[in-house]
């Protein structure tokens, strides 16, 4: 029989990733640079409202950080598949730790400017365009046995969101204590932990860089096999559409928790810990989980909690009304995004991964700044309120089509998984696909 059974105790089941010694040590390193980067990301949009008072400069800043994956994302997946994968993550990492020390220097100098800060937006985000794809990508060269792959994804989510509950709650307390520079200092120093992990991570000789074709035909070829298999093209399609539509609720935090809550700081890290807290549940569900099940179908129902959550968030008018809402937004979020990454990890040639997950990472986070602007611009028009709104219905809309798509998803899936020998040839559909048991027969 198989390697876990009805009394494998649930600790085991989630954590049965970490029997590879280069994925704990990728955990515990990645778990405290997350920390530090979520008070970053706290503290950044706080700092930039207190010196301008604008939701359109809030917009402005975001979509500096973020349009650089839009841009690069794809290349940087070409490059990911080209090069060793270990080695561009240790770079990028180095160079995200550079800017948050740049960033904390010019703070304490107290020549910190609204410019300085668009500029080492735009510089972090060219270090993330090549950071994510790698990152997720690493995952398959860390764990060996496919059947594993799910349950690695769902702890890098879990580790992620984990980290998205402490920083922020960390990060408001430090910013009504301490200021905005101690978060940028953290943030710089949690680096030094994710650097050390790589380090000591013992790994395949690296690959040499392939001859023959350009960057620029691989480019076409990547997109090629996204968009022209219906299944990733679909994923990606919703994978955008929620994330331009979850801008609102992320970029416009710091204005609903001081206008709408009539809040401080406090509240501002609070909502965004009970978003982390909502997501840190759902990636324990799909840790927990022996099989995958109905993955496929989970991504459009977490998308349509996503809206829900959204939606009341827009009519709530108390603090814990608005808590509890966030956790149900964030956990709609953390399912349809990890949900997503598995299925196409899972049914992506080697060859073509750095690419396929570039193209995920452009479509979660390269289509951000568009729907910060979005957000920043609307809710001059409408409001905030009206704009979360209109954001989660929009969410569930996305939702609502790709859903009538699966059908026809699950039956392009089914012979991938088959010749894998992920599933049993009496396997149908792709949420039977999605659905490798971990009880393999001997």
């Amino acid at each position: 029989m198989g390697k876990f059974n009805d009394k494998t105790s649930g600790f085991r089941i989630i954590f049965r990733s970490f029997k590879y010694q280069n994925y704990r040590l990728f955990f515990a390193g990645q778990s405290i640079s997350l920390i530090g980067t979520w008070m970053q990301r706290i503290a950044m949009p706080w700092l930039v409202y207190h010196l301008t008072g604008s939701v359109l400069i809030l917009g402005v800043v975001s979509f500096a950080g973020q349009v650089p994956t839009f841009l690069l994302a794809p290349v940087a997946g070409v490059i990911t598949d080209r090069w060793n994968r270990y080695y561009v993550l240790i770079a990028s990492q180095i160079l995200a730790m550079i800017q948050a020390v740049v960033l904390t220097i010019l703070f304490y100098s107290g020549v910190l400017q609204m410019w300085h800060i668009i500029i080492l937006s735009v510089v972090w985000g060219i270090f993330n365009s090549f950071d994510v794809p790698s990152r997720h990508s690493f995952v398959v060269d860390m764990v060996k046995e496919k059947e594993d792959l799910g349950n690695a994804i769902a702890l890098n989510s879990l580790m992620f969101n984990g980290a998205r509950l402490i920083g922020p709650s960390i990060a408001g307390i430090m910013l009504a204590t301490a200021g905005e520079g101690i978060c940028f200092l953290l943030n710089a120093v949690s680096y030094i932990f994710v650097i050390g992990s790589l380090l000591l991570m013992k790994v395949d000789k690296p690959k040499l860089a392939r001859s023959g074709d350009r960057v620029i035909t691989e480019l076409k070829e990547g997109f090629r096999y996204a968009f022209g298999f219906p299944p990733i093209k679909q994923i990606m399609i919703l994978l955008a559409s929620v994330s331009i539509m979850s801008m609102p609720y992320a970029v416009l935090m710091p204005v609903f928790a001081k206008e709408i809550l009539h809040g401080d700081s406090r509240t501002f890290g609070f909502l965004m810990a009970a978003a982390g807290f909502g997501a840190l549940v759902g990636g324990i569900y799909l840790a927990s989980k022996r099989t995958l099940l109905r993955l496929g179908s989970i991504i459009p129902f977490a998308a349509a909690v996503f809206g829900a959550g959204a939606i009341g968030l827009s009519f709530s008018r108390n603090l814990p009304l608005s808590l509890f809402l966030m956790v149900i937004a964030g956990l709609g979020l953390m399912l349809h995004t990890a949900s997503s990454n598995t299925i196409l990890q899972t049914i992506t040639d080697d060859d073509k991964r750095g690419r396929i997950m570039s193209l995920y990472t452009m479509a979660i986070m390269g289509t951000a700044p568009f729907g910060s602007l979005m957000a920043g611009s609307l809710a001059k028009v409408i409001g905030t309120p009206g704009t979360i709104l209109a954001g989660g219905a929009i969410s569930i809309i996305s939702a609502f089509y790709f859903f009538r798509k699966l059908p026809q998803l699950k039956d392009l899936v089914r012979p991938i998984y088959v010749r894998m020998g992920i599933i049993p040839e009496v396997a149908t559909g792709l949420q039977t696909a999605s659905e490798p048991s971990l009880e393999k027969q001997d």
